[in-house]
């Protein structure tokens, strides 16, 4: 069943603020972080550059690392080796991309050719290797065994999300915990990290620190099921990737779940095909599902009260334009068209 949620806390959803007004208290940052990236990135065998190259170029909200120096500012951090951690939340990131575009042997992703697709395989699962690697390169530069521990937790339990989205596959007995947990695994957990690192490395105490990483799971969670309701309502040119995307490779996510509970015998039916067998057969009889029973509606419901968490999160922090931007992102988050 789906969770309801009665929070003190209501998002007020207005017309979200675009990436480039949401990130201008950062926007110093957002620059150095570019020029982080660029240099870090930096490898002798010239295949890695081009992959890398493509991939960070290709587009992207870069709202990970972004989290990283919004949480940091809100927090009290005055350094700037903030940057460089966001660096490294964004290289994790981009190397899970690399391996989950193989895994679902997805074509397109933000409007582009996904790098197996231009590269080959073999070169995407390389190059995501590369990444991960050169951010843990990063990491001891940090010189800080919670730095460490909080990514080196964080990176393994994405790999055991991928994996357990992989066994869900084509399976229509799945439930709605089930799902989450996913999730809260390979979605939600790089946004808490990012978050927590920030409280870190301003040496925040453990209130402010635990609120901020409840902060980025709920954020991170509210993030993944908007991306599963884009799957069957978004457009193509907003979203870059293909609408139904999800169906094809057989993924029961939330939408899906929601209109089997709730559908007729026959609607449900559909939809348990659709997740068994993949493909696209059976999209226009899914989506006839998916809108009769309001399950887009309800999956923004859902997002939303997760959003609704994330703001009762920040209370134990001091007003700061920071803070109003975390504010502003968990609108963002579940407001987004793309």
């Amino acid at each position: 069943m789906l969770q309801s949620y009665h929070s003190a806390f209501p998002l007020n959803l207005g017309k979200p603020l675009s990436p480039q007004q949401l990130y201008a208290p950062i926007a110093e940052d957002m620059l150095a972080l570019d020029a982080v990236i660029r240099d870090r990135l930096y490898s002798d065998v010239v295949l890695i550059r081009q992959v890398a190259e493509y991939i960070i170029g290709s587009g992207g909200k870069r709202l990970r690392p972004a989290m990283v120096l919004f949480s940091a500012g809100a927090a009290g951090y005055t350094g700037n080796y903030h940057r460089e951690m966001a660096a490294v939340v964004e290289f994790i990131h981009t190397a899970t991309l690399l391996h989950d575009d193989v895994v679902d042997e997805s074509e397109l992703r933000r409007g582009n050719k996904t790098a197996n697709a231009m590269f080959g395989n073999a070169a995407s699962v390389l190059v995501g290797d590369f990444l991960y690697t050169r951010a843990f390169q990063m990491m001891v530069g940090a010189n800080s065994m919670r730095v460490m521990e909080v990514l080196a937790e964080a990176t393994n339990i994405i790999a055991e999300g991928e994996v357990l989205q992989l066994l869900n596959c084509h399976d229509a007995d799945v439930e709605v915990d089930d799902y989450l947990r996913v999730i809260r695994y390979k979605t939600a957990k790089l946004f808490e990290a990012a978050t927590r690192l920030g409280a870190i490395m301003a040496g925040a105490s453990a209130e402010v620190e635990e609120g901020l990483a409840a902060y980025g799971m709920h954020i991170g969670t509210a993030f993944q099921l908007i991306d599963d309701v884009l799957d069957y309502s978004g457009d193509e040119a907003d979203t870059g990737k293909n609408v139904g995307d999800d169906l094809a490779e057989g993924k029961p996510t939330l939408p899906l779940i929601h209109a089997m509970q709730n559908g007729t015998p026959e609607q449900a039916a559909s939809v348990r095909k659709a997740i068994e067998e993949g493909g696209r057969d059976d999209f226009l009889a899914v989506m006839h599902a998916i809108r009769a029973t309001g399950a887009i509606e309800a999956t923004r419901k859902v997002a939303e009260g997760e959003a609704e968490l994330a703001l009762a999160a920040l209370q134990a922090l001091p007003p700061s334009t920071y803070k109003d931007s975390l504010v502003d992102l968990a609108k963002f988050a579940v407001a987004r068209k793309y």
